[in-house]
């Protein structure tokens, strides 16, 4: 039996992370969905209405036999800004921040330990202002979320935000891609 563990990540638009988390080694599923708020069993339309608390966020489940979270956190703050407070690039609202939320103590503290590597080596212009919550809930987005940027590459905001995120991460991990049957 294969051994599990989950990443809760919130970094913009669900379906960017989404897309590239699907086409990294080790990782066995990818679900878009909602944490941190205060309603339960939020719908899209509610969380894009920015009274839910909610962040858009995606739960992978990944073997950590092949890839380790730390990895997982290294390509979370390779494909976001992580220095912008409640949006990324023309995804405004706080549906949209960055944040991670931690499975157990020592998830926190690799959070943490890669925070403060990212900020000793200067890689951005301003501060990490990434959330470090703990897991409380997770919320399913609807159906037509799932695998949004495989099912809709032409969509405008596939074209022009998701896809470039996507080509991002396959540049600089492209060692990490998963293998395609």
């Amino acid at each position: 039996m294969t051994q599990t563990e989950i990443a809760t990540l919130g970094g913009g638009c669900f379906w960017c992370l989404e897309a590239v988390y699907a086409e990294c080694r080790g990782v066995l599923g990818v679900k878009s969905g909602y944490a941190g708020g205060h309603v339960e069993r939020p719908t899209y339309e509610q969380v894009c209405g920015k009274k839910t608390g909610h962040i858009e966020v995606v739960q992978v489940t990944f073997d950590p036999t092949q890839v380790s979270y730390r990895e997982l956190l290294q390509v979370f703050f390779t494909i976001h800004d992580p220095t912008t407070m409640d949006r990324q690039g023309n995804d405004v609202g706080p549906q949209y921040r960055s944040a991670v939320f931690t499975q157990s103590d020592a998830q926190a503290a690799t959070v943490r330990e890669v925070m403060a590597e990212l900020t000793a080596e200067g890689i951005f212009d301003g501060p990490i202002v990434t959330e470090i919550r703990p897991f409380t809930t997770f919320w399913p987005a609807e159906e037509e979320h799932d695998d949004y940027f495989a099912r809709n590459p032409w969509n405008p905001y596939c074209s022009f935000v998701v896809a470039p995120k996507v080509a991002k991460f396959r540049k600089k991990f492209y060692g990490a891609l998963a293998t395609k049957a």
